[in-house]
Order: structure tokens, then sequence, then C-alpha cells
């Protein structure tokens, strides 16, 4: 299993909630890494590195989620250059936690309005 954190319309609730994969990912614990989160429209873009914190969840995804994540964010079939998978320690109540995470671009981020309080599902709320 692997852990990925997620902090756009994969999280619970999302538009693309990654509850809806199978085999069923495990929930491991919210968390928020150091970043700056931006509006690109249908789906936010985080840029790692100084800045506010962007809020997020970690689960634990078999193999085959994992391919299926990587399908949704472009990195298969070929790479889309939208976004970048990368290894990270994440923040979390019980201290850092070593997961994978997918980095936009920064060309990608030219222009976008930026949210200042890193909350996707604050920013666009899921219907309902």
């Amino acid at each position: 299993m692997t852990r990925v954190f997620v902090y756009g319309t994969l999280r619970r609730g999302g538009r693309n909630d990654i509850q809806r994969y199978q085999p069923l990912p495990r929930f491991v614990t919210n968390a928020r890494i150091r970043g700056r989160l931006y509006h690109l429209g249908r789906y936010p873009g985080l840029a790692l590195g100084q800045g506010d914190w962007v809020q997020g969840e970690v689960y634990e995804v078999a193999p085959s989620v994992l391919v299926q994540l990587d399908h949704l964010e472009g990195l298969l079939p070929q790479p889309s250059g939208e976004y970048h998978r990368r290894n990270v320690a994440v923040d979390t109540p019980s201290g850092p936690l070593e997961c994978l995470l997918y980095e936009i671009d920064p060309s990608r981020i030219q222009g976008r309005a930026l949210i200042e309080h890193g909350d996707w599902l604050q920013a666009c709320p899921p219907p309902g």
C-alpha cells in the first residue's frame, strides 16, 4: 500500500472523491503541507514550498488505485506535464508522515488566483 496526500477534488466529498476508487482507499489522517494552493478552474494546483498551510487528507491506496490516480492527474498514458508526483513529508496531528502527492507544474499557475486559506473544499464546496 502507498500513502497519498490529496488536497483538491480527491478529498472526501470532492468531485473526484478518492473513496470512489476500488479497491477502497483507507483514510489515514487529516494533514497539511507548506505551499500555495491555486484555483485552476474545476480543480486546484499545489505549489510546494514556503507559504501557507494547504489542507488535505492522507489515504493508503493499492497499486491499481495509484495507476488510476496517475491517469486522472495526467501522468499516464503520456505525461501531460501539468502535474508531477512527489515524495513528501506532510504534517499530521501525530507528526510528519511520508507520502506521495501531485504537485502542479509552476508554468501552470501563472496568473491564477491564490486560495489564501489553503483549503479547496472551503473555496469550492461540493454540491448538496
